[in-house]
């Protein structure tokens, strides 16, 4: 079985930049310049250096950020 045919175990599913990016309907460079300013969702940083972000830590900060405005 392939790595991509598997399906993640809710709240362990690991969102790309891009896939975030599309999902929140921002620019990469918003993404970025959130991550720089500390104001963006907890992110992993894998051996290869990509970047994921656990779908668990997107939905508490969206919360986080209901809970602010």
């Amino acid at each position: 079985m392939k790595a991509k045919d598997r399906t993640p175990v809710a709240g362990l599913e690991q969102l790309t930049v891009e896939q975030l990016c599309a999902e929140l309907q921002v620019a990469r460079s918003t993404f970025y310049q959130w991550r720089q300013l500390g104001r963006g969702p907890r992110c992993v940083r894998l051996p290869n250096g990509a970047i994921r972000v656990r779908r668990a830590d997107l939905d508490a900060w969206l919360a986080a950020l209901a809970d602010a405005a």
